[in-house]
């Protein structure tokens, strides 16, 4: 098989989905638009509406129930390239901010969830006292979290970035714990057995053994961990009213029932999520070449 013919066959897959999304999209908001359409020519009188114009009409309404397709590129090509980056109404100076919060949040996770892993494996104590609570603190609606964590940290004068990244952190750290406490346990007992018999430290063991078998699991988690990291810095703008931002965008969207806004700020977070977890695969790629590990 070529190149060519594999790309395509992988490729294939992904575009016939993605026709299918845009067809389901359209025909939803058809059916959602409609009455509100049917209403406006009844109080219009306007009896000779075609099935055609009904169609028409339904996806160019200015605040629609579900705004088509077409109306959300046109969005985000208005709110990207028309726009400067500095400008408050671009979408990339608010997807900027998001994202910022979302590296910082989702950088502090990790570390957390290494160095909570690291202690958990190593410990009997931990395992046990700790671990639960790792658990029980992803019970807790994020809702309800976030406004007390904003609340506290600008109590003790903490604001800005740092709050949204804290909530980041909140619901990133979790899948890197849970993955690396698989990670750093996946190797054979035998393997154990053998670093003992080389009379290995506990601190060899980890960085030849531990540390090396547990990479694939990180790199797993990390994929969990950046998106959700995204969606916990676009949780923490709701509940502070912000000005800039994916969220600000969401909020500002719902006030004034501007549909097309959500739908473009909703659009452009997947995308920097999407993008993100790409990167992270990337690494995981770069990562594997130099650890000579086959494909």
């Amino acid at each position: 098989m070529t190149d060519k013919e594999g790309w395509i066959s992988r490729s294939a897959p992904v575009m016939v989905v993605t026709v299918a999304i845009f067809i389901l999209w359209y025909v939803a908001t058809f059916f959602l638009n409609a009455p509100f359409q049917k209403d406006t020519y009844l109080r219009a009188k306007n009896t000779s509406w075609t099935t055609s114009q009904l169609v028409a009409d339904t996806m160019s309404q200015k605040r629609p129930v579900m705004p088509a397709p077409h109306q959300v590129v046109s969005e985000i090509y208005k709110t990207t390239v028309l726009k400067k980056i500095t400008s408050k109404r671009s979408l990339i100076y608010h997807s900027g901010i998001t994202l910022s919060s979302t590296l910082v949040g989702f950088l502090i996770g990790t570390v957390l969830g290494v160095l909570l892993a690291v202690g958990i494996v190593h410990s009997c104590t931990l395992d046990k006292s700790l671990m639960p609570w790792v658990i029980t603190s992803q019970t807790i609606p994020i809702l309800a979290v976030a406004p007390m964590i904003i609340v506290v940290l600008y109590a003790i004068g903490i604001e800005g970035l740092l709050p949204k990244a804290f909530i980041s952190a909140y619901l990133s750290f979790f899948p890197i714990t849970v993955g690396m406490v698989k990670g750093f346990r996946s190797p054979r007992v035998i393997h154990l057995d053998l670093m003992r018999t080389y009379s290995a430290s506990r601190w060899q063991v980890f960085w030849k053994l531990r540390w090396p078998s547990s990479l694939p699991y990180l790199f797993a988690s990390m994929k969990i961990a950046i998106a959700i990291a995204m969606v916990g810095a676009i949780v923490g703008e709701l509940p502070t009213g912000a000005v800039a931002g994916l969220g600000a965008r969401l909020l500002a969207g719902s006030y004034y029932g501007q549909t097309v806004q959500i739908w473009s700020a909703l659009i452009m977070a997947a995308f920097l999520a999407g993008s993100l977890v790409a990167l992270v695969g990337v690494a995981n790629r770069y990562v594997d070449k130099h650890m000579g590990v086959r494909p």
